[in-house]
């Protein structure tokens, strides 16, 4: 079996190369952040797909690719749950393996204009297929869409506020499909120059068409980051060095201050003498303040994570009770067959509970702010959500704490990029131990970033926007229109399947014989 030129491969090696070129997509996320790399980072599977000698072959090489790109994108895990990290790469990877075989289906051989034409439509619909099934919070959520890697480019942001980051997932793939064409099938360069004038026709209109946020006003929040803090009682030593970090903000017209995620360890009803503290901040600032509880209610059962607002006499009533929770770090699925995990890795050893629904806040000086904890964040909808509830200011409360030294804390805060852009909103993201970061309603950054190695309280002018997004209004169309071409590549399929079926010639009945073994003749 040969893969590229005169180069043999087993099974098993080819399998390897593929999963090694399915993992090269993730220098294009922090902390490499190789944003163009992007858009040829897929060519290589792409090639190697389309050599496949077989469809079930290429179909291998969709899965070992996607086990690469997978364990690449979660490779930080590996400290915490150790092979179980590869078990559950391995297992979303298969959602690659009909990709695999429609690259080969659409670019195997010398494909025609025609064919050529249609993977550059095909092939990124069934990746965005791929990242729809995988975004569903039970098969550990949206980490890593390809199209987040575009979260410092202007075009592609403003993409995101057409069609999310679907549609910047859409393109960038279309993008690769089109670069393999070019490199690989001479006959079909015409129309893979064609994909690559398109795409940058599109994102051109979209530049100068697509409505832009109409900036508002201006609000000062505050981002409390206390850092690292570890040993006994690490709880109440982080509670109060927030509380010293928050008093330095007094004088500084803040209009709400925000903690990070975990950043108070008790029930507050349990604890009135904490809820009496933080009123006292929030009293000093002139601010309500935003702290996240982590712990277990005293008025309903279990733990849950929690963003409770606080304002000068005590906590408001203003509570959001995550939703979403993170896979083995706050649950294990199907604990009864899957509670091993917690043996081999740091797995969740009780689940916490979810809320039952997202909450815009009130929080004074006609502020209203749309709170979500941790990799909610990844989720477009949940931020759409906020968006079309009233939500001025969306915030994130995050702790990425356990993954200090990995490049988790910089992929996570770029997400704040996407989620402003697709809703036209702010987007706050604190953190109690960095990366903290701050957006402007076009996704543009504001300010620094609070880095892993910083303990501080930091200050933004935020501005605010008003009007609506074409993601916020017609949401998830690029899913929908991937979906529909996809309907239409199995129904042409199946035709194509059955055609030769139905023009068979009718089968002849042979000649009768004579007695001697010749065949009869008419008349005889």
């Amino acid at each position: 079996m040969k893969i590229f030129g005169n180069w043999p491969a087993s099974p098993w090696r080819r399998s390897l190369l593929a999963a090694l070129a399915g993992a090269l997509p993730m220098l294009a996320f922090p902390a490499p952040s190789l944003w163009w790399f992007a858009y040829v980072a897929l060519v290589p599977w792409i090639l190697l797909a389309r050599a496949a000698p077989t469809g079930r072959r290429a179909a291998y090489d969709g899965w070992c690719g996607g086990l690469g790109f997978m364990l690449a994108v979660h490779h930080w895990l590996l400290p915490e749950l150790h092979v179980f990290t590869v078990v559950i790469a391995g297992l979303l990877g298969a959602l690659w393996a009909p990709w695999g075989w429609l690259v080969r289906r659409f670019l195997a051989g010398t494909p025609s204009p025609g064919r050529a034409a249609a993977a550059l439509v095909v092939l990124p619909s069934g990746w965005l297929a791929v990242e729809l099934v995988r975004s569903w919070q039970g098969l550990g959520g949206p980490w890593g869409m390809l199209g987040a890697s575009q979260w410092q480019v202007a075009p592609a942001l403003r993409l995101a506020s057409v069609g999310g980051v679907w549609l910047v997932s859409f393109l960038v793939v279309a993008v690769n499909v089109a670069v393999a064409v070019l490199v690989s099938v001479r006959a079909s360069r015409v129309p893979a120059v064609a994909g690559l004038v398109a795409t940058a026709a599109l994102t051109s209109a979209v530049w100068v068409w697509a409505p832009r946020p109409h900036v508002d006003g201006r609000v000062r929040m505050a981002v409390v980051q206390p850092g690292v803090v570890d040993g006994v009682d690490s709880p109440g030593k982080r509670f109060d060095l927030e509380e010293r970090l928050t008093r330095r903000l007094a004088g500084r017209h803040v209009d709400l201050v925000v903690w990070g995620e975990s950043s108070v360890g008790y029930d507050l009803a349990r604890r009135p003498d904490l809820a009496r503290r933080i009123a006292a901040l929030s009293r000093e600032t002139g601010a309500d303040v935003l702290v996240n509880v982590d712990a277990r209610r005293s008025d309903q059962p279990g733990i849950y994570k929690s963003s409770v607002l606080v304002g000068p006499n005590g906590p408001t009533g203003e509570r959001y009770d995550k939703m979403r929770l993170v896979p083995f770090g706050e649950y294990v699925p199907a604990r009864s067959v899957l509670g091993w995990a917690t043996s081999v890795g740091k797995a969740a050893g009780e689940d916490r509970r979810r809320g039952t629904a997202q909450v815009v806040m009130d929080v004074g000086h006609g502020l209203r702010v749309g709170p979500m904890v941790c990799f909610e964040t990844a989720f477009p909808d949940m931020s759409r959500h906020l968006a079309e509830d009233g939500a001025g200011v969306l915030l994130a409360q995050s702790s990425t704490s356990t993954f200090q030294h990995s490049w988790a804390p910089e992929q996570h805060a770029t997400l704040g990029a996407l989620r402003a852009a697709e809703t036209g909103r702010p987007m706050v993201h604190a953190t109690l131990t960095g990366v903290s970061a701050v957006y402007g309603p076009g996704g543009q950054r504001i300010g620094s970033w609070l880095g892993t190695d910083a303990s501080t309280a930091a200050v933004y002018d935020v501005p605010t926007a008003h009007g609506t997004t074409v993601y916020v209004r017609f949401g998830d169309w690029p899913v929908y229109g991937a979906l529909l071409v996809l309907l239409a590549t199995c129904a042409a399929e199946g035709v194509r399947a059955l055609r030769p079926r139905r023009n068979a010639p009718a089968r002849l009945v042979p000649p009768a014989r004579t007695g001697r073994g010749s065949p009869a003749r008419p008349g005889r």
